[in-house]
């Protein structure tokens, strides 16, 4: 909506960059996880949280990627506070070990930034037997979330600070299936359209922050949960799809794609801003309060059924 550098009601807008929107914010004593860490907009998420004074854990599948990138951003920030940890979202096993060591580790936990994503592969099966764009997208993170809120609870308990939970969704979730989320057709290779099924998982975060956001308020927890739109940014999210890649870079000539500084901008704003403080179960767009743009994405029994679907699916592992 903010897209030509008009500002929004927040005092930011589509052009607003990562560290435009945590400017004069301190975040230290706050320790964050991002997920996707080494990759687009994972990589200056990463970089502004440790800027800003935050310990970053860096959740990645590849270590010594992450490793390079920890060096890098110490010599940009040698007073940065980043860690290095294996995460495999597509697999539950990877999401447990992960949890299990970082539970061992008895770090605090402030901010969970679910930004990893897969982008329109070709159908397959994630080692769970999971369609792979929903078990990346969606269910490695409603997992990787569930075992970690008592860290999350304890911590904004002990702390008396908010702690908050960001889904990074994308307008790509108005491509999804009519029905919005198949939930009895997770696994349907005849009926499989990459796009769809990429919308289909981007509909999950929506819906699994707004159900999150439901149940945590009902608990009377000081820890919100929100999810967002980045911005079109041009990142290897669609690596496995060659076309859609090209026409992001290409139109990435005509600037019509975020850089990563942009697109990091809003999950940014939506886990450090006060602007944000008690604001649990929306959706943001270009560093502003916006809504999904479909009925599916806004359905509140549908948030319910994922959350009941998505819990038989990860007790079943």
């Amino acid at each position: 909506m903010w897209i030509f550098g008009w500002k929004g009601p927040s005092g930011f807008s589509a052009r607003s960059t990562a560290e435009e929107v945590t400017e004069g914010i301190d975040a230290t004593g706050l320790t964050a996880i991002v997920t996707g860490a080494t990759s687009g907009i994972g990589v200056d998420t990463t970089r502004v949280l440790a800027l800003r004074g935050a310990h970053v854990v860096m959740a990645v599948r590849n270590v010594e990627a992450g490793k390079k990138l920890k060096e890098s951003i110490l010599n940009e920030i040698p007073s940065a506070k980043i860690d290095v940890m294996q995460l495999e979202l597509s697999s539950m096993a990877s999401v447990r070990k992960f949890a299990s060591e970082y539970i061992a580790s008895c770090l605090p936990l402030n901010i969970l930034i679910n930004n990893a994503g897969i982008m329109a592969p070709p159908f397959s099966l994630s080692p769970d037997g999971i369609e792979l764009q929903f078990a990346t997208n969606h269910v490695g993170h409603f997992l990787l979330t569930h075992l970690l809120l008592d860290t999350m609870k304890k911590t904004a308990r002990e702390s008396n600070r908010e702690g908050r939970i960001v889904l990074v969704s994308s307008d790509g979730h108005k491509f999804a299936y009519n029905e919005g989320i198949r939930l009895d057709k997770i696994n349907n290779e005849a009926e499989y359209n990459c796009y769809r099924a990429y919308g289909q998982s981007k509909v999950a975060n929506i819906l699994h922050a707004k159900e999150l956001a439901r149940r945590l308020k009902e608990e009377g927890v000081n820890i919100t949960a929100n999810s967002l739109h980045p911005g079109e940014i041009a990142t290897n999210l669609a690596r496995n799809n060659g076309l859609l890649n090209g026409n992001i870079y290409a139109h990435q000539c005509l600037d019509s794609i975020k850089l990563s500084m942009l697109g990091a901008a809003t999950q940014l704003y939506v886990a450090l801003h006060p602007q944000v403080k008690g604001v649990s179960g929306e959706f943001f767009k270009d560093s502003n309060l916006s809504k999904p743009g479909t009925a599916p994405a806004q359905d509140e029994e549908l948030a319910k059924q994922l959350w009941d679907f998505s819990m038989k699916m990860i007790k079943k592992q």
